[in-house]
């Protein structure tokens, strides 16, 4: 008995001798350089190490398993051991929902199939190559289910800076991060006919598209994890850290000017009859916004341990377009562009457990937009008023032009310390100067002494953002556990800079601006009627705009992530905020993910939220010339603490308070994966740009007709849902298909209007309410089919927008101040923008294997929005800018090359 049990030990302990091993490897990739930081995982376990900086790892493992090699950036690898102690492997470039990420969770072990939230994972680099789109705006706008950017005009700044939004929420309430560090904001307020009214946002478009490797958005709220802003998500964008050499591409592509199907008025005349049609020079071109787009990409190792230095450069030219417009609106169509861009990402490995980093750019566009039409000095209404008959005898259409200068750098450095916990110490600092240069206008008030080009001066925010971050995670908690924590210092300023005098000055009939109104007179037109000042189009920003405001915050958190098994994983996290201006916030979120199966996860999260109003928002203020009816109504955007705003009953702005809840499930069989997500979001006090406050016993020692404020004005909820679907297989012995559908339902309820005692149709009427529903329509599909074959491939997609609903200026020309009048301006101020499916399509081919050419339209069946004919889009064109855009078909030829 006691022989068989010793043999029977003997043979067991040589079994698990036998099926327990250590296996040891290089990891490199395609051009041999070794990669660190890759993610080796027994297969089936939690089993895992990192490899080091030199792109080696060792494991110990059963001898017949398999081992899962993945990294970001690259196609993820199983491996068979097979009893073999040496395992090298090559990781192939590549984006797929496999990746560890880095944003939504900061444990080292997960992907977007295996995260609690969702998150997509978008390849920007094959993007940009392969189609037309030539900004991340426009990328996003149909890679992502519900991200919605459209071009706008007539909307001021708003024509140069495109505002963009998440889940139909603010542009202000998406946080934006570069390789998971905080992106500074535009120092733009989108006032006028725009989507976000009220709100600022991030610049993507300030960002090359050809310097990114890949973009995931985390559509989840995220504040207790990433701080304020991040509401309705995250937006990473992760620089490229190629290092195989030189490659480029040169994109050229122009807008037809046909405006396609059902552009008659409701009696079937054509277009061409219609009163109002755009008269500007040049307007019957077949072919406008020619858009010219070169860009450079450059890649080197530093060293053996990975160390790169990645450089790119992009130049992009566009034309204004111009479209069907009204006789008080000439100029409708998208702004141009002149810009130039240059970004840098770099990382420096000292040693096996340190590496430093560095990455930043700087951004320069020459933009340049029309605003409405001022008519000659006897067309009616007004036009003496604005014209001056020696410079413009017909009137004239002045453009807003712009140089916005984007800067930005982050340093720092990481550090892997004995006790097995990773430090991370950062310093990103970003600004954003938004100039205007008003030309082709005039100020009336100087008459024939008026320049026609004005510097109207403009506006600047700076960010500087220090944090350190720590986290390790531990294998021998359960099935795997993440503990992260750290800490985050802000400052902010915000500032208004005056332009030149003739821009905002009145003047008086001598000649000279008028310092003291009780002893000069203004000037008047032959009529006898006062004279406006100030540059037509765009008023220059006065001294007595001028603002330099600056704000500091700190913020505490703490987040983990705990395998309590192999399937089940919870994760907690929780954040402390205080600001300089309005005190402190705690934010917490839950969220945890279950897997039924090998292929089959479920997923749900709990979280609150916030976002502080910005500087921009408590201290903006302008005195323009809005646009009501054809005239010009001299108008005030008072700051939040100023007294006017006061005396009107407007509070001081608070943070806006969220609460969000998401569930959805993952599923992946083979080349079949699948993402659904349901989720609500309440935000409370949400910050709105309010309508025009009339109140002449307050406005008139102003000389202003109305008023509009920031304020804490609705409460709203959204709910929704969102699907990513997607399907890779092989065709043939060479072929390749890709089929992926996108999806977004969402509605978006103003559950209260916060008017207090103030009348709700003056604080926040109809008007503004469409524009609020309008960012979040009520569904987006994108169905996107791919094919490649040797050196051919070809991509169609196909997006079905929903209706839009907006209210047209009638409400601002008459507006409604009683239920009684609101019902009987609803029949004939509402406009329809009928739902519409837009085709894009691309054809590449491998000319050699360092050349490829592709060829392609956008929006190639040229649909447009639904023209309105009664003259009170709020835009002034035949359509507003809404769904797909005004501009029609776009047709492109690219060609791409490596050196």
């Amino acid at each position: 008995m006691k022989k068989t049990t010793l043999l029977f030990l003997l043979i067991f302990s040589v079994s698990f001798t036998f099926a327990q091993q250590n296996v040891s490897g290089l990891i490199s990739d395609s051009s041999g350089i070794p990669i660190a930081g890759v993610n080796v995982v027994e297969k089936g376990t939690t089993n895992g190490v990192v490899s080091n900086f030199d792109g080696k790892f060792t494991i110990s493992v059963d001898g017949n398993s398999t081992l899962v090699f993945s990294y970001i950036g690259y196609n993820s690898l199983e491996v068979p051991v097979n009893n073999r102690p040496i395992i090298n492997v090559t990781l192939e470039d590549g984006v797929n929902l496999d990746e560890v990420i880095l944003v939504g969770s900061r444990s080292p072990r997960r992907t977007a199939t295996d995260t609690p939230v969702p998150v997509d994972v978008l390849d920007v680099a094959d993007i940009a190559s392969t189609t037309g789109k030539v900004e991340v705006n426009e990328i996003l706008q149909y890679a992502a289910p519900s991200f919605n950017a459209s071009k706008q005009s007539g909307s001021d700044g708003a024509d140069h800076i495109v505002p963009a939004s998440l889940r139909g929420l603010g542009p202000d309430q998406t946080l934006v991060l570069i390789n998971g560090k905080r992106r500074h904001q535009s120092s733009l307020v989108n006032v006028f006919g725009t989507r976000g009214r009220g709100n600022s946002g991030t610049d993507l478009n300030a960002i090359p598209a050809n310097a990114i490797k890949r973009i995931e958005v985390l559509r989840d709220g995220a504040s207790a994890q990433y701080g304020s802003d991040a509401i309705a998500g995250v937006i990473n964008i992760v620089l490229k850290d190629n290092t195989d050499g030189f490659s480029g591409g040169i994109t050229y592509g122009a807008y037809s000017t046909a405006i396609g199907d059902g552009w008659e008025d409701a009696t079937g005349e054509t277009l061409s009859n219609v009163e109002g049609k755009n008269r500007l020079d040049g307007d019957d071109k077949s072919w406008d916004g020619e858009t010219v787009k070169i860009d450079a990409n450059y890649g080197v190792s530093l060293n053996d341990k990975g160390g790169f230095i990645n450089f790119t450069t992009e130049f992009l030219s566009r034309q204004n377009t111009l479209r069907p417009g009204f006789s008080w609106r000439k100029g409708y169509g998208s702004a141009g562009i002149d810009g130039f861009n240059f970004m840098i990402n770099a990382a420096l490995p000292i040693n096996d457990n340190t590496e430093v980093y560095a990455f930043g750019g700087r951004n320069f566009r020459d933009t340049n937009a029309y605003a409405f039409s001022r008519g000659a000095f006897d067309d009616a209404p007004n036009g003496e008023l604005r014209t001056v008959s020696s410079l413009y005898p017909n009137g004239f259409t002045p453009r807003i032009t712009s140089l916005i200068t984007d800067v930005s750098i982050s340093a720092g450095i990481k550090h892997k310390m004995d006790n097995g916990w990773n430090l991370d110490f950062n310093n990103t600092f970003g600004k954003n100067n938004f100039h205007y240069y008003i030309k082709g206008s005039n100020n009336a008030s100087m008459k024939d002494a008026s320049p026609t080009d004005f510097d109207a001066g403009g506006h600047f925010l700076s960010q500087n953002t220090t944090g350190i971050d720590f986290s390790k995670y531990f294998e021998d908690i359960a099935s795997g556990m993440n503990i992260a924590f750290g800490m985050e210092y802000r400052t902010e300023n915000f500032g208004i800079f005056a332009g030149e005098v003739s821009s905002y000055g009145l003047y008086d009939e001598n000649g000279a601006v008028i310092t003291n109104p009780a002893a000069q007179s203004v000037a008047t037109s032959p009529l006898g009627n006062d004279l406006p000042g100030g540059s037509q189009g765009f008023p220059g920003y006065s001294p007595d705009n001028e603002v330099d405001r600056s704000r500091s915050n700190y913020g505490i958190y703490f987040d983990s992530e705990l395998n309590v098994s192999e399937t089940f994983m919870l994760a907690a996290a929780v954040r402390y905020e205080n600001y300089s201006d309005f005190g402190s916030t705690i934010n917490g979120k839950l969220a945890s993910r279950l897997k039924i199966s090998d292929d089959f996860t479920l997923r749900g999260s709990i979280s609150t939220g916030f976002r502080a109003p910005s500087l921009a928002q408590l201290y903006y203020n302008l005195i323009f010339n809005n646009i009501v009816a054809g005239a010009s109504v001299p108008s005030l955007l008072s700051a939040n603490n100023s007294t006017v705003t006061k005396a009107f009953g407007i509070g001081q702005l608070n943070e806006e308070k969220a609460f969000n809840a998401s569930i959805g499930f993952t599923y992946k069989n083979g080349g079949f994966t699948a993402t659904v997500d349901a989720y609500s979001i309440t935000v409370d006090d949400r910050i709105i740009l309010t309508d025009n406050f009339t109140d002449q016993t307050i406005l008139g020692p102003l000389n202003v007709d109305a008023a509009q404020f920031f304020a804490n004005g609705v409460d709203t909820k959204t709910s929704g849902l969102d699907i990513v679907l997607g399907y890779e297989t092989n065709v043939g012995e060479h072929g390749k298909a890709r089929i992926g559908l996108i999806g977004n339902f969402n509605d978006l309820e103003i559950k209260s209007i916060n008017n207090g005692n103030l009348n709700e149709f003056t604080f926040f009427g109809p008007f503004s309410q469409a524009y609020l529903e309008a960012a979040a329509p009520d569904y987006k599909f994108g169905l996107n089919l791919g094919y490649s074959c040797k050196k051919f491939d070809t991509t169609v997609s196909l997006t079905q927008f929903s209706e839009v609903t907006l209210q047209d200026f009638q409400w601002v020309d008459s507006p409604a101040t009683t239920q009684a009048e609101a019902d009987a301006l609803f029949p004939v101020a509402t406009d329809i923008y009928e739902a519409a499916l837009v085709v894009d399509l691309s054809i590449g081919y491998q000319l050699s294997e360092k050349v490829k050419f592709s060829l392609g339209a956008n929006n190639l069946f040229n649909k447009y929005p639904t023209p309105q004919f009664d003259g009170w889009t709020d835009q002034g064109g035949l359509a507003d800018s809404v769904q797909m855009g005004s501009d029609g078909t776009y047709v492109f030829g690219r060609l791409n090359f490596k050196l």
